[in-house]
């Protein structure tokens, strides 16, 4: 919970549309706010009345400007920046505006088409030295992108900035950009290589992948580190059922691209009839922040019609900030050339889907066991190795590994059946599977086999008969073995009966053979109102490190449905006792290939392998494919110490 108390200020909304003059007669909102020797200066978006321009009826987008010497009655209204270069035909929309040696950057949406769409919706720039006159005006991203600040001072000499980018072809990302020198700004082979290397730009702000996140206002610099404001809006999807919040992240002043504090929800949403009613009901965008005296200023719009504003103490706001238990978002890093494996329709066996793959990393190689299904549901093993965990050689002319059992032999035509999901574990000289056994009527089923290490590395496919280890009338599966015994015994996670992971201790793996069955000694359960609120499982085994056992897991969410990962740390000599868990996942469903499938909109993972302190996690895509993931691996581990 934030724990913090914004204030309306009563003489909302301090913006407010002039309907008798045409540029401004719509709407007047998102303002931007700078302040200095005791006068608020702002530069907001306009709406006019619906006119016919370039052979359409709309409103157009242009921006004002106003001043005020209390930052709540604002006066002297004059239009300040409207189209005048083809990147900006159809509006100047959501200004953004700070003064760097000496003079004024103002950054905006333009619109180059309409009715607007990705390719039309990116960001330009205009220079000012008096807010009188613009003196240039550049287009800035190639791409989509919106809502683009400047940090108000450079950075260690550089000019600095923040921007959402892919806000019209989601999911959005917050991502920084650094400029040596003014021209850099709106230099296109820049820009370019930039977005080549997004992922290393992004700032990781967003928690789950059904949200949209967008720049708000420009930093605010305090003592302890630049308060950059923020919307967040949930279940951005469904436009039925979406809420507009105002949140903050609080970054380092030498390194913002460092998350120190932030909110873990909303500071505000719309509750005022102004934030309900409008252009666009039930929306607050945050636009503008300035620090009045002891107070931290949010400027907003409300309903895409009015300006308005929130107060807060500044004390309280920024120690809440830095109590927070949650700073950066821990997300993985996707291959660039996902996905690494994809069905072979000259392979009967693997013609319909390559997914779900065990891993081991064995003589300086990751050994990938992926689920093959063909194109009558049958579920086979095969293999693929990798030197370098990202491009792997599939050996697989034929499966390693088919069901012979009763128990995973396909007993309706088409039917899905067979051997599913392994999970691999070495212990002293033999590699155990588990895997989910089907036969496509009874309940799936935990089976358990082996192999010695040195036939698993040579190709010499000799596994050992597999047994059977669940209760035959319980729906088991998603199951793995330690890599080692804890206080003497074997410990094996699974989950019996759908919903949570369950945890068993044995003295010895022979017992199964004698009819010992998995039951349920313990239990980490599913998160109602979570993104993993409706079921989890085990991803790969865990992974033993200094600090805990790393246990990479998926969850269901009850709402959408979809397949995310996250990670737990348990106790190393405890299991049962965890240490830490994600409050947000890890992975989502993104690309295409992780939502359009065989299921859609599913990552699930059955292995993951440590190469030189770097994490790779080998996932499912939409039951489709096969990808992969990385993020060194201490930067799991450093959340012990943060949440101290």
């Amino acid at each position: 919970m934030n724990n913090i108390s914004v204030f309306r200020n009563k003489n909302n909304p301090v913006l407010v549309p002039n309907k008798t003059i045409l540029w401004e007669a719509k709407a007047t909102f998102n303002p931007s706010i700078y302040f200095e020797d005791g006068i608020f200066y702002s530069l907001y978006r306009a709406i006019s009345a619906d006119q016919d321009y370039e052979g359409h009826k709309l409103g157009l987008s242009t921006i004002g400007y106003a001043s005020s010497f209390d930052g709540i009655s604002f006066d002297s209204k004059r239009q300040f920046v409207k189209p005048e270069e083809e990147f900006e035909k159809f509006g100047c929309e959501d200004p953004r505006f700070v003064m760097i040696d000496d003079e004024f950057l103002i950054t905006y949406t333009a619109i180059s088409a309409w009715p607007p769409s990705g390719n039309s919706i990116k960001v330009a720039i205009a220079f000012s030295d008096d807010l009188e006159t613009v003196k240039e005006r550049h287009l800035v991203t190639p791409f989509n992108a919106k809502a683009m600040v400047f940090f108000p001072e450079k950075i260690n000499g550089k000019y600095a900035a923040v921007l959402t980018v892919h806000t019209d072809q989601p999911p959005s990302r917050i991502a920084i950009a650094y400029f040596e020198k003014r021209s850099d700004i709106y230099d296109q082979a820049y820009w370019q290589d930039w977005y080549a290397h997004l992922d290393e730009h992004t700032l990781a702000v967003s928690r789950l992948n059904t949200d949209q996140v967008e720049v708000g206002a420009v930093p605010v610099k305090t003592v302890d580190g630049w308060v950059l404001i923020y919307s967040h809006i949930q279940n951005y999807f469904n436009a039925g059922e979406r809420i507009f919040g105002v949140e903050a992240l609080l970054l380092d002043l030498n390194t913002p691209e460092r998350i120190i504090g932030r909110t873990t929800e909303s500071l505000f949403s719309a509750q005022e009839n102004y934030e309900k009613n409008g252009e666009v009901a039930n929306v607050v965008f945050p636009s503008g922040a300035v620090i009045v005296n002891d107070e931290f200023r949010i400027y907003y719009g409300a309903a895409d019609t009015v300006g308005a504003f929130v107060s807060v103490k500044l004390a309280i706001f920024l120690s809440l900030l830095k109590q927070s238990p949650y700073k950066e978002v821990i997300k993985l890093r996707r291959f660039v050339n996902n996905p690494i494996l994809v069905p072979k329709a000259d392979r009967a066996w693997q013609a319909q889907a390559v997914f779900n793959a065990g891993a081991v990393y064995l003589n300086n190689k990751v050994f990938m066991l992926y689920r093959a299904m063909s194109l009558d549901n049958t579920s086979t093993i095969g293999c693929a190795i990798s030197e370098d965990g990202f491009v792997f050689n599939d050996l697989s002319y034929s499966p390693v590994y088919v069901p012979r059992m009763n128990f995973e032999t396909k007993k309706e035509a088409n039917g899905f059946s067979g051997c599913e999901d392994p999970r691999l574990t070495i212990i002293d000289d033999r590699v155990y599977m588990f895997y989910t056994a089907y036969e496509g009527i009874s309940p799936p089923k935990v089976a358990l086999t082996s192999i010695l290490v040195d036939d698993f590395v040579n190709s010499r496919w000799l596994w050992q008969e597999p047994i059977a280890i669940s209760n035959p009338d319980i729906d088991d599966k998603n199951a793995c073995l330690f890599p080692e015994k804890i206080n003497g015994r074997f410990v094996i996670l699974h989950r019996a009966a759908g919903h949570d992971i369950a945890i068993d201790y044995i003295d010895s793996l022979e017992e199964f053979k004698n009819g010992l069955q998995l039951e349920k000694e313990g239990i980490i359960s599913a998160r109602p109102g979570h993104w993993d609120g409706a079921k989890i499982g085990i991803s790969g085994p865990p992974i033993k490190t200094e600090k805990g056992w790393l246990l990479i897991y998926h969850g269901v969410s009850e709402v959408d449905r979809n397949y995310r990962l996250g990670y737990l740390i348990l106790d190393l000599g405890d299991p049962f006792k965890i240490l830490y868990r994600s409050e947000y996942p890890i992975l989502e469903p993104e690309t295409d290939f992780e939502k359009f499938g065989v299921v859609n909109n599913v990552v699930f993972s059955c292995g993951a392998v440590v190469k030189d302190g770097l994490l790779f996690v080998y996932y499912g895509g939409a039951d489709k494919v096969m990808a992969v993931a990385t993020l060194p691996i201490n930067q799991f581990l450093d959340v012990l110490s943060e949440n101290k």
